[in-house]
């Protein structure tokens, strides 16, 4: 049996509704909660509730634009250079995100840093530009990737609120009161100990709602 790649599902993608393409990354398939993708900028990004917020939307652009243009060229790449023709794609909208983000968003862009580069090779984006932008239309490639990228930023906007609240008692740089947080929600180990909770508390929902 072939490997199954990175977002890829094992429904049959021509039986799904255009409201089902969108839907599922939000929840039922979400990159974060349920596929546990792209941890490294999840885990690495999401002190605030602004940087979660940022990274999000900029994974979002690229995911959207780069599942349009595979979609568009799909039928122009050879077989043989498929997934390095895909990066190539991805990376150029990486790099307008990242000139636009130092441009107009200086602040954000130093905090976010690496990342944002990193995008190139998050494992989300190449996963759905390879498993359904290169086999669907451009439309349903837009559905698909606006649906997997706001369903990655609600998840980097959850966990980097859960963390900036707990940790430095403030949401999106908003201070509540002059107190300090629990310290270890702000460093490292927090971004686990946080994203496990949601997790669990998802699971429990969707269980309980399903």
């Amino acid at each position: 049996m072939p490997p199954i790649l990175p977002g890829k599902h094992l429904w049959k993608e021509e039986s799904m509704t255009n409201k089902d393409i969108f839907k599922r990354g939000l929840i039922k398939e979400n990159a974060v909660f349920v596929q546990l993708l792209g941890m490294c900028p999840v885990l690495g990004v999401t002190s605030t509730a602004i940087n979660g917020l940022g990274m999000g939307l900029a994974t979002t652009f690229v995911l959207i634009m780069s599942s349009i243009v595979v979609s568009l060229v799909k039928s122009f790449i050879p077989d043989k250079v498929r997934i390095p023709a895909f990066i190539v794609i991805i990376a150029s909208f990486v790099t307008v995100v990242d000139l636009v983000m130092a441009g107009f968003f200086p602040g954000l862009h130093e905090q976010l840093g690496l990342f944002i580069p990193l995008i190139v090779v998050n494992c989300l984006v190449l996963g759905r530009a390879e498993a359904f932008g290169s086999k669907n239309t451009p439309f349903k490639a837009v559905l698909d990737g606006l649906g997997m990228g706001l369903g990655f930023t609600l998840a980097l906007v959850l966990l980097g609120s859960m963390r900036e609240i707990l940790g430095s008692l403030s949401l999106f740089g908003l201070k509540f009161v002059e107190a300090d947080g629990i310290l270890i929600f702000v460093l490292a180990p927090g971004a686990f100990i946080a994203l496990g909770f949601l997790i669990a508390i998802i699971n429990v929902l969707k269980k309980r709602f399903a």
